[in-house]
């Protein structure tokens, strides 16, 4: 019920008619009581009069989807001030009001022109006037009612996705929740079951189950097995109205995953394996591969392999390939033959990473046996020792044995061995080897102080299979014997000053020694018997391996004696003792007060002052008279320059000039004499220069007979160093060529160069027996016809 205030006072009736209404739709009439209010104007201060309106009131329904013949009949509007002359006319505004809702202006009747669906508007709200024809004004306020459109099941539930993933991990218990699926319908859930969902399924039993009311789906079946199936396939429905009979439906497909959890062991396919090595397999070699099967995957079947006992656990070891799973078996340490052929392991299979939920099914481990043979090769001998060291004295005399190797072969056939020295080792053959036994002996004496060290190898080679074969160092050293005497360490050339006093040390003399005796040197200096009392100088043994000479007299001089000679013997402390005699060379020089050395008789010695007036003054006559010889030597080589050939601008010493000449051989040309290169003993004035005119032209030719031959290339070789030191000879630059082409051609020389030495035609007839290889020629100069032209 509403209430206005107007002006004046009003009386608004409505009836509401329904046209096919449900039974939940009520009708309620109510009439208002009348009531006087009594006020005062604002403008007139009239007293106004207010009278409550009669309403017959309700919202008005329709149907949704209405699909009768005629339009759907709404309402009627009705004001007590239609006289039901047609002074009125109603109007309707608000939604839909011209297109969905008609009004009779005249009657007010209302009609719904088109279908309604309610899921795409539900509510729709009017306003409704009373208007006077005559003067246009509202003969009641405009009043606000609402349509609701009446809900029929008409959308079917709908799921959020058309296909729904999940996974659960396998032998889970019955009743785990797997996923929840939702569907949604689009009627009125406030009214009716239209839009109460159901959820059942359809496909999946009796693996899974849902519930109807939440759409969670829960397992159904205890123990599932991924291992026995990996991937399901649900259809669930959901059905409106409670599930009843008419409802409406859709479905949706739910893929469910199982996956994997740790609930296999490991297990051998076979209990027992069989594998072989070659005895000669190094450390690491693998030998084969075993896997245990697992059925789970990932993690779950990640596998490690160890091996648990077995009498080959020492020899060899097993790893794990992570990529397959599977146990690779390596050699671990050097396998023999001759000391075992067969090996047993227990191999073990066993899961990183164990379930607790699952360890009551048993162990998670796995056994197998495998067996290794060893397969025998043929090895090449092996020596006693990885090496040998051998010390034998440097006295050693040739063929005298120094020592022995020794090897075997491994094999069970147990071949005979030869020895040998591998002699990249010893390029001199020093040592030797019985090829029997391996024992090495001298073939040449040693000497410890040139080589104090031999490193030499030495083969030992099957006999039977010789490509079977192995080698080892021997290191061989030479021990010292007291071989040689000690000498002065230096070569010792002193002086004594002419004023030196008896007592004076004039010079400190030690030696050295090739050999090393263990416990070191020991030197003693003593005079030789003859010289056992020296009348001028004395050695003094300093008991250190040096010694002194000192002056045995007061003032020398060099007129008298200008160099003193003192034999000095050395001793050593070895056995056998070696000596030698040294003799030390002492010259008498002046000295000043001090002891300096100022001049000696022989004036060879270098001094701190330097080289004396007289070695100057011979210094610079030996440069001026090797000056004064270049002199000379240049003016004799000018004057014994010859005019040469060409001088003129025509000089073509520097062009090539070739003559290809296939004719008769060499006696084609005055250029050359083979008889020169056939005898060296030619006379040296027949030479023939090549740039200064000759005397003669032609000259008689000597031919030497061909048993005066001698070294040819000696010959040339000869010439060719006279012409280089020969300035005014030729080539320059130019280039000689000489080939000898053998004796005379039968058919003498074909040339015309030696034409001007001949008188008369000569005669060519024989050219045309030659063949017709010759016709050319013998048409040229077989006739005489042809020389006239």
């Amino acid at each position: 019920m509403r209430t206005h205030s107007f002006l004046t006072v009003l009386l608004w009736s409505s009836v509401f008619y329904v046209v096919h209404m449900t039974p939940s739709q009520k009708r309620t009439n109510k009439h208002s009581h009348s009531e006087r209010i009594t006020g005062l104007s604002e403008n007139d201060g009239k007293t106004l009069h207010r009278t409550k309106r009669g309403w017959m009131w309700n919202q008005f329904f329709l149907l949704e989807e209405y699909t009768g013949p005629d339009t759907q009949y709404v309402g009627k509007l009705h004001t007590d001030q239609d006289k039901g002359d047609g002074n009125l006319k109603y109007i309707l505004t608000g939604d839909g009001a011209g297109s969905l809702f008609i009004i009779d202006e005249n009657t007010g009747d209302i009609h719904a022109a088109k279908k309604l669906d309610r899921e795409e508007k539900s509510l729709y709200v009017l306003r409704a006037k009373a208007i006077d024809r005559k003067t246009g004004r509202q003969v009641e306020p405009e009043s606000e009612f609402i349509i609701k459109i009446h809900d029929i099941n008409d959308n079917e539930p709908k799921f959020t996705k058309d296909m729904y993933t999940a996974s659960i991990p396998e032998m889970s218990g019955v009743g785990t929740s797997v996923i929840q699926v939702t569907a949604t319908d689009a009627d009125d859930a406030n009214y009716g079951n239209s839009a109460k969902v159901v959820y059942s399924i359809l496909q999946g039993q009796p693996y899974f189950s849902v519930d109807p009311e939440t759409g969670i789906i829960k397992t159904a079946l205890p123990d599932m097995s991924r291992e026995n199936r990996e991937q399901y396939q649900v259809v669930i429905q959901a059905k409106d109205m409670g599930g009843q009979m008419g409802g409406l439906s859709g479905t949706t497909t739910v893929n469910i995953t199982l996956t994997d959890v740790n609930d296999n062991p490991p297990r051998f396919p076979q209990s027992s394996y069989q594998f072989s090595s070659p005895e000669s397999a190094p450390p690491g070699t693998p030998l084969g591969r075993i896997k245990a099967n697992d059925p789970d995957v990932g993690e779950n079947a990640e596998t490690e392999y160890s091996i648990s006992n077995g009498d080959g656990s020492d020899m060899f070891d097993i790893i794990t390939d992570k990529d397959t799973q599977e146990g690779i078996i390596t050699v671990k340490k050097h396998l023999d033959f001759e000391n075992k052929v067969l090996y047993t392991l227990r191999v073990e299979a066993t899961n990183t990473h164990p379930d607790p939920r699952f360890l009551q099914l048993g162990p998670f481990k796995d056994t197998a046996v495998v067996k290794i043979s060893v397969e025998d090769i043929d090895e090449p001998p092996v020596f006693s020792r990885p090496w040998y060291l051998i010390e034998v004295d440097e006295d050693a005399k040739e063929g005298s044995i120094i020592g022995q190797v020794v090897a075997q072969d491994p094999d069970a056939a147990k071949n005979a061995i030869k020895y040998s020295v591998d002699r990249h080792t010893d390029l001199d053959r020093i040592f030797n080897i019985y090829s029997g036994n391996g024992s090495l002996f001298l073939s040449k004496p040693l000497d410890r102080e040139e080589i104090p060290w031999h490193n030499i190898t030495v083969i030992a080679t099957e006999i039977n299979n010789p490509k079977q074969s192995s080698q080892i160092p021997v290191f061989i050293r030479i021990l010292d014997i007291n071989d040689h005497a000690p000498e002065f360490a230096n070569y010792y050339e002193t002086f004594v000053c002419e004023n030196a006093k008896a007592g004076q040390l004039i010079q400190t003399v030690s030696a050295i020694d090739k050999d090393q005796p263990p416990r070191g040197h020991k030197f003693f200096f003593e005079l030789v018997p003859e010289f056992a009392v020296h009348p001028n100088f004395s050695v003094v043994d300093n008991k250190d391996n040096t010694a002194g000479i000192m002056t045995r007299r007061n003032g020398y001089s060099r007129s008298k004696t200008s160099t003193y000679l003192l034999p000095i013997i050395i001793f050593d402390n070895d056995y056998p003792i070696q000596s030698s005699t040294g003799t030390l060379t002492i010259r008498v020089c002046a000295c000043d007060s001090r002891g300096n050395m100022q001049s000696c008789s022989a004036e060879a010695l270098l001094l701190p002052a330097g080289l004396s007036t007289g070695a100057l003054v011979a210094i610079l006559l030996c440069i001026i008279i090797l000056l004064v010889l270049v002199v000379l030597f240049t003016s004799l080589k000018r004057q014994r320059k010859k005019e040469p050939l060409i001088i003129s601008k025509d000089d073509v010493r520097d062009n090539i000039v070739t003559y290809n000449d296939e004719g008769g051989g060499e006696e084609d040309t005055q250029a050359f004499d083979i008889g020169t290169l056939r005898n060296p003993e030619a006379r040296e004035e027949s030479k023939m220069r090549r740039d200064v005119i000759p005397e003669t032209i032609f000259q008689i030719r000597r031919t030497a007979p061909l048993w005066e031959n001698i070294d040819v290339q000696d010959f040339i070789h000869r010439r060719l160093k006279e012409n280089d030191l020969d300035p005014a000879a030729p080539p320059y630059d130019s280039l000689a060529t000489y080939a000898y082409e053998g004796n005379d051609s039968i058919a003498n020389s074909l040339s015309s160069l030696e034409s001007l030495t001949t008188e008369g035609n000569q005669d060519y007839d024989y050219l045309s027996d030659w063949g017709p290889r010759f016709k050319k020629l013998a048409d040229m100069y077989g006739g005489e016809d042809s020389d006239r032209d």
